[in-house]
């Protein structure tokens, strides 16, 4: 399934993701899943939240430079050989996965990822023809 994510740049300092965190929360906005990449100065937050645009809306308006992009949340089979059997159907058929992270998932048997893929599309296509492609939309937007 085909999930919005939101990317947020920020400062590499103490308190700065607090202060997202805060801004999300004060929105009624639930995070399901978060990642965080830094460098010496800036980091990039990658999020699945609840509610993506108006995630972005109360970002902006706290002054925090974010973005929209498309990811693939994957279903995989919590057992030996689930995550492999996921990944090959993406990379036998030339998907580049750039990054991915995990997602809270309610499904019994299944751990939820986050993919970010060169092109979301195809992987879409490749991957709803199997189990790792049953993704309830209802597991990634939980709204409160």
């Amino acid at each position: 399934m085909l999930v919005k994510q939101v990317s947020a740049f920020i400062e590499n300092k103490a308190g700065r993701l607090n202060e997202i965190a805060d801004v999300l929360a004060n929105s009624n906005i639930d995070i399901s899943a978060l990642t965080l990449a830094d460098t010496t100065d800036y980091g990039i937050v990658r999020m699945i939240v609840s509610d993506p645009e108006q995630a972005v809306l109360a970002l902006r308006e706290s002054g925090v430079i974010c973005k929209i992009t498309e990811t693939l949340a994957v279903a995989i089979d919590d057992a030996p050989g689930g995550f492999a059997k996921s990944l090959k159907t993406l990379t036998d058929n030339g998907i580049e996965i750039k990054y991915m992270y995990a997602c809270i998932s309610h499904a019994v048997g299944k751990a939820l990822m986050i993919v970010s893929v060169d092109d979301p599309e195809k992987a879409q296509e490749l991957i709803a023809s199997t189990d790792a492609g049953k993704v309830n939309p209802s597991e990634i937007y939980r709204h409160i």
